[in-house]
């Protein structure tokens, strides 16, 4: 459910830190929480949206939680989830759909929807940032084929496959070892811009 950004000022003392620019970003889409930097501390990560922009783009945000309850924007980017009108609502050309939010087991999940499919983007907080860990992939083609690919990042196991769902027979499995240094960062993430993920 959609509820207006600044209905929430009152509720979190962390907002605080909004600035100028965030004011545009006026419609939360998901606030989620879990220990991202592993001291056993509830972190927030958040998403809002800037509705008046005629691409309705979407920011994420990462704050942690310090010992004393105050929060430490770590992370705010409006690059790492794909506008909702990547050409403009004039367009009708739909992005690539953000679907949600998750913290599971320290990391961070963003997920989305395709028309036939979905992808999510997996990051976990190492090296002083928050790191492209695991990629994956699943899309249909509507003629009974299904597309997968699972990349992990942090062994640099990359597996490539087409099952025939109608058959629920493997069709092709491709698997190598690509290793990427430094991994992609999430300050200066953008999904799909590699064709590795």
């Amino acid at each position: 459910m959609k509820t207006l950004f600044f209905f929430l000022i009152p509720c979190f003392p962390f907002f605080s830190q909004i600035d100028a620019s965030n004011l545009h970003f006026n419609t939360l889409i998901s606030v989620v929480y879990g220990d991202l930097n592993q001291d056993n501390i509830p972190d927030i990560a958040m998403v809002t949206q800037d509705t008046l922009n005629e691409n309705a783009p979407y920011r994420l945000e990462i704050f942690f939680t310090q010992e004393n309850g105050d929060k430490k924007l770590i992370v705010r980017t409006d690059k790492a989830i794909e506008a909702e009108f990547p050409n403009g609502r004039e367009q009708h050309i739909w992005g690539n759909g953000f679907d949600k939010l998750s913290i599971q087991k320290g990391i961070l999940w963003i997920e989305n929807e395709l028309i036939r499919g979905h992808f999510e983007h997996k990051f976990r907080y190492q090296n002083n940032q928050f790191e492209l860990i695991g990629y994956s992939y699943g899309n249909s083609d509507g003629l009974g084929k299904l597309y997968l690919i699972d990349f992990n990042l942090s062994t640099g196991k990359r597996i490539e496959t087409i099952e025939n769902y109608s058959s629920d027979t493997l069709e092709e499995r491709k698997e190598k070892t690509i290793k990427l240094n430094p991994l992609p960062d999430l300050q200066n993430f953008e999904p799909n811009e590699s064709e590795l993920y």
